[in-house]
């Protein structure tokens, strides 16, 4: 859960050596939350602009976690049942809090976007006037998705070069920090064209290059002691780069696993993305996703299991071309559920939607063996699905890294099925 309370009692660190500063310390400082007892961050805490960027993100988080996280936490434990240990969340930015929202028990978390992963200097020794800067821009990166659940791309990608702080790195600090998690170790790494991880000593904001994926792994714990990992690649994932790149063959190497898309741009709805769109439709067990995901005419029916949750009414006008007749179809029928938290482009809660998809076979392609779920929700590979129609149409072009959304637009999950109902 996310982590609220704060206190600004600072232990005097007389006669101690210099220490460097754990990157869990640094997670939580940068969170708003209180460093350990022997954090060289301490003194820190007396300043009047980290006591001012604690108390504002008290504030906020609380009511994420009344209106948002919380309302997340109990809609999945009692929808989603039997997730993967891998969760594949492409088009995610930054973005844990959701990933772990609705999936807080993976061991795996896969993250990409375009963002580079950035740095985190010792914030010890940045000036007053640094450090200051550093808190207020990290709180305007996270503004967007901590008001309206998702980030908007290029409002993100001013802000976290706009200080010492830069990149998706501190993001996810405060994220694994406020959801109440422990940072073990942070490594930057690397994918190979065969799919190999290895560490990545590159200069620090540098994203996908000729040597391969660049991205941070991150080892931490939360509450249960139970170790877990984050990834997160700086990668692009249309036709030319997913595969190529190794990125594809690296997913691959987890086997299957759950997946989870939101405000991605409706990226999957063009031809230019199938490799991933058709990569996650095979290794998924269970998928949960707005509209602005893979089109619902991308799910053979024979295999695939979809229920409606919330409500549908259409794209936001600057994704107009977007409307799935057939996805209002599915809405219409009756069988949908209501939701009390907003997600994705339409933000407010009586707009938005979901749809928990799950496969309805044994197995899925490139499932490794130890790695079934408790109670199967396989399917077999997707290669040679029947697609029946489509809405998707590819008009214009997009960025594909995410969430482009005009400033003063309005803008605004357990799986016990009962048989499935047909809709295409």
């Amino acid at each position: 859960m996310v982590a609220l309370v704060v206190s600004f009692v600072v232990a005097p660190m007389v006669g101690r050596a210099a220490q460097p500063t754990s990157e869990n310390d640094t997670a939580r400082f940068l969170a708003g939350i209180q460093p350990s007892a022997d954090s060289p961050l301490l003194p820190l805490l007396k300043d009047w602009a980290w006591q001012q960027h604690a108390s504002r993100f008290n504030g906020i988080f609380a009511k994420v976690e009344s209106k948002q996280v919380g309302r997340i936490h109990t809609w999945a434990g009692a929808k989603l049942v039997s997730p993967s240990p891998v969760l594949f969340y492409m088009f995610s930015g930054p973005d844990f809090l959701y990933a772990h929202a609705f999936f807080p028990n993976a061991s795996t978390y896969v993250m990409s976007g375009l963002e580079p992963v950035g740095s985190i200097p010792d914030l010890t020794k940045l000036s007053r006037d640094d450090l200051d800067r550093s808190l207020r821009n990290v709180e305007a990166s996270l503004n967007s998705i901590l008001t309206f659940s998702f980030f908007q791309t290029i409002d993100m990608r001013h802000t976290l070069i706009a200080s010492r702080v830069t990149g998706t790195l501190p993001i996810l600090y405060v994220f694994l920090a406020r959801s109440g998690n422990t940072i073990r170790d942070v490594s930057r790494v690397t994918i190979d064209k065969d799919g190999t991880v290895q560490a990545d000593d590159a200069i620090a904001g540098t994203a996908q290059g000729a040597d391969g994926v660049r991205g941070v792994k991150i080892e931490f714990a939360g509450d249960d002691g139970r170790p877990r990992t984050l990834y997160y690649f700086s990668a692009n994932v249309d036709n030319g780069s997913f595969k190529p790149s190794g990125f594809e063959a690296f997913c691959e190497r987890l086997g299957a696993g759950d997946a989870l898309i939101k405000s991605a741009s409706y990226l999957l709805h063009r031809d230019r993305f199938s490799d991933v769109r058709d990569f996650l439709l095979e290794h998924s067990r269970l998928l949960v996703q707005d509209d602005s995901g893979i089109p619902v005419t991308q799910f053979d029916q024979a295999t695939w299991q979809l229920r409606p949750f919330g409500h549908y009414s259409g794209p936001i006008g600057l994704f107009a071309n977007r409307y799935q007749s057939q996805l209002a179809r599915l809405f219409d029928q009756g069988h949908t559920e209501a939701i009390d938290f907003g997600i994705g482009y339409q933000w407010r809660p009586q707009s938005s939607n979901l749809i928990v998809a799950t496969k309805t076979n044994a197995t899925i392609s490139g499932d490794p063996a130890g790695n079934q779920p408790v109670s199967p929700h396989g399917g077999e590979s997707n290669k040679n699905r029947s697609v029946l129609g489509s809405d998707a149409t590819d008009r214009g072009r997009s960025h594909h890294s995410g969430k482009h959304v005009r400033r003063n637009r309005s803008i605004g999950s357990g799986i016990r099925y009962s048989s499935p109902w047909p809709f295409w």
